[in-house]
């Protein structure tokens, strides 16, 4: 392999946007490997330590961030905020977590894990107000059009909390609404597993928030629609679609889509496909969505 050959090996990899095989995954690995022997540089280690975090590989994860961030990657010094920060590896680890997002306090999504340090009291002490400060300077800096990896989403659910808590209702459900907007932007870009926990979440507010208009929703309602046994039909570039459902017996909420049964709502729509295209590559296009009684 030369250097020209493995770099090729990326780019055709990273060209997929996550539909690859396991022998692609291979293929892949041992380019980038060959290219971090070869020139050191912190892109590819970075960039394989992504993929790992992505496959939730988290010791590899662990191990190329550590060589990026060493030689002064933002990214990777950023990940292994979140590894210790949600203890991937089976050890949380708040300071080490302050420590690495500290070292890179001037990135937003760094800015926005330490807010959640004060708010919570994870290795400081509880500091709402500095909590707050954060989040609300974040948000003169967002924009609601926002590009897949703008901070947009988790600033603005934040600031919808401290909005709710305000009494100002009716920000905090335009905020949100704002926020599942970009959020489903930067999906059909990037189908990270960490962008549908945040999805969960925000649907999961607003409609704390409001009620769900059962005769006018979308394809990320499901996740408040389907939190009992109903049967969905949606239409899709002309055809009809049903999306099924049943309780299990441990209380959890199984989906069938297409002749296959996913775990819940989140694993059907991180997995389903309608013929080449993920379920969320053009959320635009499911349209008509009704609850089949």
């Amino acid at each position: 392999m030369t250097i020209n050959e493995a770099k090729k090996i990326i780019d055709d990899f990273n060209s997929q946007n996550g539909e690859y095989s396991e022998e692609d995954f291979f293929l892949y690995t041992e380019a980038a490997q060959y290219l971090i022997k070869k020139t050191n540089n912190t892109r590819y280690m970075g960039e394989l330590g992504g993929y790992y975090y992505e496959r939730k590989e988290y010791d590899l994860a662990l191990k190329y961030y550590e060589m990026a961030s060493d030689l002064g990657d933002i990214g990777a010094t950023i990940g292994l905020g979140y590894i210790w920060y949600y203890g991937r590896t089976g050890e949380v680890n708040y300071e080490k977590a302050f420590k690495y997002f500290s070292k890179v306090k001037y990135i937003s999504t760094a800015q926005i894990k330490l807010a959640d340090m004060y708010k919570n009291g994870y290795y400081v002490e509880k500091d709402y107000d500095k909590y707050c400060e954060i989040i609300e300077n974040l948000y003169t800096k967002c924009s609601p059009l926002s590009y897949y990896d703008d901070p947009t989403p988790e600033v603005y659910s934040r600031l919808a909390g401290i909005r709710e808590k305000q009494g100002n209702i009716d920000e905090a459900v335009r905020l949100l609404k704002a926020g599942i907007h970009s959020l489903i932007s930067r999906i059909e870009c990037n189908s990270f597993f960490g962008n549908f926990s945040i999805m969960k979440g925000m649907i999961e507010h607003l409609y704390r928030l409001i009620p769900l208009n059962r005769n006018d929703f979308g394809l990320y309602d499901l996740y408040e629609v389907m939190k009992d046994p109903v049967n969905v039909r949606f239409t899709y570039a002309g055809k009809q679609y049903i999306i099924e459902s049943s309780r299990e017996p441990d209380g959890t909420i199984a989906v069938k889509f297409e002749g296959k049964w996913y775990h819940s709502v989140n694993d059907m729509l991180m997995n389903a496909h309608i013929g080449d295209e993920r379920i969320t590559d053009y959320e635009w296009r499911h349209v008509d969505f009704e609850i089949m009684e």
